[in-house]
């Protein structure tokens, strides 16, 4: 058993911790300001909007040395609904990594509408959960807490690939956004 802390409480939290429950796992649900509450978990989620990460790190970046930290945000400016906030060469995740150099970080989660991840389903085909990140072993473990709760992952490669990842569900945002699909839909992957 695994037990996984969420840093925020809003929808991806909120569906993320039905899902690490149902697989049999535990978790702590911690809101991101609330810093008298220490995180615990073998891995943390940080279920925050990219433009929050930086205050939970310097809040919290102690507590998440040692740890799996999972980096769920897609740095969309939503102001211009027109690209990233990071280079061109850059992503979110790798700049969490280099803000968190004792941590370990998977991007992951990302590329789901919470909707998709309570369903276990999108377009007829299970949910499936892109993990990009260097470290095998904790690839590993967080693959097992997602397939426990009935999804699938596919290893999207290094950690270099959430670039590629944060595109991809830029892309369905915008879609979603503009009505082209539901905040229900997306894209379903399948062998």
């Amino acid at each position: 058993m695994t037990h996984v802390s969420i840093i925020g409480a809003g929808n991806m939290g909120q569906a993320l911790a039905g899902l690490i429950t149902k697989g049999g796992h535990t978790v702590e649900s911690v809101n991101s300001s609330d810093t008298a509450k220490p995180v615990t978990g073998d891995i943390i989620v940080l279920a925050v909007p990219y433009g929050a990460v930086g205050d939970v790190i310097a809040r919290r970046g102690e507590q998440l040395a040692g740890k799996i930290v999972v980096d769920i945000t897609n740095p969309v400016d939503f102001a211009t609904f027109d690209g990233l906030t990071v280079p061109a060469d850059s992503s979110a995740a790798t700049e969490i990594a280099a803000a968190l150099p004792r941590s370990v970080v998977l991007k992951a989660f990302n590329t789901n509408f919470g909707g998709t991840l309570v369903a276990g389903t999108i377009g007829g085909q299970p949910t499936t959960v892109l993990i990009a990140g260097d470290d095998a072993d904790a690839k590993a473990l967080l693959t097992g807490v997602i397939t426990d709760a009935g999804l699938k992952t596919v290893d999207a490669g290094g950690l270099k690939r959430a670039r590629e990842l944060e595109a991809l569900a830029f892309l369905q945002i915008t879609l979603a956004a503009g009505e082209k699909i539901s905040w229900a839909g997306g894209f379903a992957v399948t062998n």
